[in-house]
């Protein structure tokens, strides 16, 4: 996606009762803040397409009567996975349903998206994604959008995502992680801030970061996403990609 601003959000002191929300703020440096925070997201990105290629088989059909692969991007904040899968399909072959609840990256990503993939069957939607139904579909995408949400409203997004799911289709649900062992864990997340810190962050930055996501931004395991897949229905799914304390999980419809 185009360049951003550059994160500066958390170069002074915050209030200790600030909390992370994915506002104007946000949406202005968001590329900046993805980029030096998660590890290996562009390579996450660049295998959308290539997964969506073994799984997208156009067996939905648009109002106007064609066959296309329908995908739904959970959470798309500024469009990236949308944006990945459009750069590699043609105009004709998908039908993106893209959601997210704050309204400032909605009005961001069809901008940006609209301007590069104008022919593009791409739908934005301002709206909680537990609240939404779903129309039969291919792929459904979700990166790093559970973590934000209620623990105890994920595992009935994940029984929707299955339920709409056509035989053979997948889900791809990325988030951030915690390990049981909490030596291990402690061990890993000063690596994550090393990361942060090889990435120009300061101190500052990344303690204000941590603070102001507390509570905001609640992680599982790698154990209990399975787990919870599971119960939803999933039972074949495959971690497809690991960066220290960051996961991608594939999970099957059969």
């Amino acid at each position: 996606m185009p360049n951003a601003k550059h994160d500066t959000l958390f170069t002074t002191p915050l209030d200790k009762s600030a909390r992370f929300s994915f506002d104007e703020e946000v949406v202005a440096c968001f590329p900046d803040m993805i980029r030096r925070s998660v590890p290996g997201y562009g390579q996450m990105l660049a295998m959308l397409p290539i997964l969506a290629r073994r799984h997208c088989l156009f067996r939905q059909t648009t109002a106007q009567g064609n066959k296309v692969s329908r995908v739904y991007d959970l959470g798309t904040s500024l469009g990236a996975a949308s944006f990945a899968l459009a750069d590699k399909f043609a105009a004709d072959e998908l039908e993106i349903v893209a959601i997210d609840i704050s309204q400032p990256m909605i009005d961001k990503a069809k901008t940006v998206l609209g301007e590069h993939y104008p022919q593009h069957n791409i739908r934005f939607e301002c709206a909680d994604v537990c609240q939404v139904e779903f129309a039969e579909c291919d792929l459904i995408i979700i990166n790093l959008t559970l973590q934000f949400l209620p623990p105890n409203r994920r595992l009935e997004l994940l029984t929707k995502c299955y339920h709409a799911l056509a035989s053979g289709g997948i889900l791809i649900l990325t988030e951030k992680t915690h390990l049981d062992d909490e030596q291990y864990d402690a061990w890993r997340v000063e690596r994550y801030y090393d990361f942060k810190r090889a990435n120009g962050y300061s101190e500052m930055e990344i303690s204000g970061k941590r603070n102001a996501l507390e509570n905001v931004l609640i992680t599982d395991t790698l154990q209990t996403h399975y787990d919870r897949l599971q119960q939803a229905g999933f039972q074949r799914c495959l971690t497809w990609f690991m960066f220290l304390n960051f996961a991608s999980i594939v999970a099957f419809k059969p």
